[in-house]
C-alpha cells in the first residue's frame, strides 16, 4: 500500500511551478503541480493518456488553443499527444496522473 497527500509539504516557486511525484503504482505516478498565479506551463503534449485534477485555485487549460477554465474539484482526460498549456489564474494545486512509463524530465521541461 501507498500513501501520500496533496497538502503536506506544499512549497510554492516564485519563479515558476512546483513539480513533486507523490507516489508510484504498477501502472501510474500521481504528481502534484503548485503554481502561483501568473505561472503557466507552455504548450506541450504527454505521450500516454493523462487526467488531471484541479484540487484547489483556478486554472486556463489550453487544448489545441482553445481556453477552457478549470475551477476547483474539475477534472479534464486526455489522450496521448494532444497539445496543451497551463496558466495559472489563482494559487493553484493540480493532481496530475501519468503513466510510469512518463518521465518528470519531460514535465519539469514544460515549465
Amino acid at each position: 500500500m501507498n500513501t501520500a497527500s496533496l497538502l503536506n509539504n506544499i512549497n510554492y516557486q516564485e519563479n515558476k511551478p512546483s513539480v513533486t511525484v507523490l507516489l508510484q503504482t504498477k501502472t501510474s505516478k500521481e504528481v502534484r503541480i503548485v503554481m502561483r498565479k501568473g505561472q503557466a506551463m507552455k504548450e506541450h503534449k504527454a505521450p500516454f493518456p493523462i487526467i488531471i485534477e484541479l484540487f484547489d485555485g483556478t486554472l486556463d487549460f489550453g487544448i489545441n488553443g482553445k481556453s477552457q477554465i478549470l475551477k476547483k474539484g474539475d477534472l479534464i482526460a486526455l489522450d496521448e499527444n494532444i497539445p496543451h498549456d497551463l496558466t495559472c489564474i489563482s494559487d493553484c494545486i493540480v493532481r496530475l496522473s501519468v503513466s510510469k512509463y512518463d518521465s518528470i524530465e519531460r514535465i519539469n521541461a514544460t515549465l
